[in-house]
C-alpha cells in the first residue's frame, strides 16, 4: 500500500467515510480537501434514476449560474454580416463564417462554444465530425443556435452551462472554482441541481436523484444528502 502524502494525511479525517453531508457543508468542506496549488475547478456528479438509452428518460437542459463558472469561455460566433458587430460588442472572441468553417474543417477548435443563427446551421452540418466528439456542435436545444446571437453569448459568457445525462445515468459539470466563496459554491450547486430535479421525466419511476457527490479536481468525492437542497 502506498504511503500517505503530507496533503493526503492532512485531509484524510476530513470527510468521513459513508457520511452525506448538507449541500452547505459540502461548500465549505470541498475547499478544505483540495491541497492542489492551481485554483481547482468544482465538480458535482448527481446519479440517475433513468434509462438514457430512451428518448423518453433524456436529461438535457441548460443552466444559469449565479456566480458565474471561473473560467474563461472562448466563444465562436458564426453569424451573418449584419450580426458581426453586436455579436463582438456581446463579448464574442471570435466573429465571422466562411473562414471559421475553413479553419474548423483544418482541424481549429481552440474554442469553448459556438453560438450561431438557424439559418447557418446547413453550412455547419458538415462540420459534424469535427466539432460533434468535443462536443462543440451548436443545438437549439442549449441555446447555442438563436437568432438572438448576442443575448446568447452573454449568457454564456456570464456562467450559463448546458448538460446532458450520459449512458450511466450521470449528469456531470464544472460549477465553479475552489477560489470561491462557500455561498458562492452553494448557489452554484444548488440551482444546478434544482435545474435537473425541474427536468424529470414523466417516465422515470423510483426514486429520481439516487446519488450527489460534490469534489474538486484531484480531490475526494463528498456524498450529499439530497434531501438537503429541498431544505437548503
Amino acid at each position: 500500500m502506498s504511503k500517505l502524502t503530507k496533503n493526503q494525511k492532512i485531509v484524510a479525517g476530513k470527510v468521513e467515510a459513508g457520511k452525506a453531508y448538507t449541500l452547505k457543508e459540502a461548500s465549505s468542506l470541498v475547499k478544505e480537501i483540495t491541497t492542489t496549488k492551481f485554483d481547482a475547478s468544482v465538480d458535482i456528479d448527481v446519479r440517475l434514476g433513468v434509462d438514457p438509452r430512451k428518448a423518453n428518460q433524456m436529461v438535457r437542459g441548460v443552466v444559469s449560474l449565479p456566480n458565474g463558472t471561473g473560467k474563461t469561455v472562448r466563444v465562436l460566433c458564426l453569424c451573418t454580416p449584419d450580426k458581426e458587430e453586436a455579436a463582438k460588442a456581446a463579448g464574442a472572441d471570435y466573429v465571422g463564417l466562411d473562414e471559421y468553417i475553413e479553419k474548423i474543417k483544418g482541424g481549429w477548435t481552440d474554442i469553448d462554444v459556438i453560438i450561431t443563427m438557424p439559418a447557418i446551421m446547413g453550412k455547419i452540418g458538415a462540420l459534424g465530425r469535427v466539432l460533434g466528439p468535443r462536443g462543440l456542435m451548436p443545438n437549439p436545444k442549449s441555446g447555442t443556435v438563436t437568432m438572438d446571437v448576442e443575448k446568447a453569448i452573454k449568457e454564456v459568457k456570464q456562467g450559463k452551462i448546458d448538460f446532458k445525462v450520459d449512458k450511466t445515468g450521470i449528469v456531470h459539470a464544472s460549477i465553479g472554482k475552489v477560489s470561491f466563496a462557500p455561498d458562492q459554491i452553494f448557489g452554484n450547486a444548488k440551482e444546478f441541481i434544482s435545474t435537473i430535479i425541474k427536468l424529470k421525466p414523466s417516465s422515470s419511476k423510483g426514486t429520481y436523484v439516487k446519488s450527489i457527490y460534490l469534489s474538486s479536481t484531484m480531490s475526494q468525492g463528498i456524498k450529499i444528502d439530497p434531501k438537503s437542497i429541498e431544505e437548503a
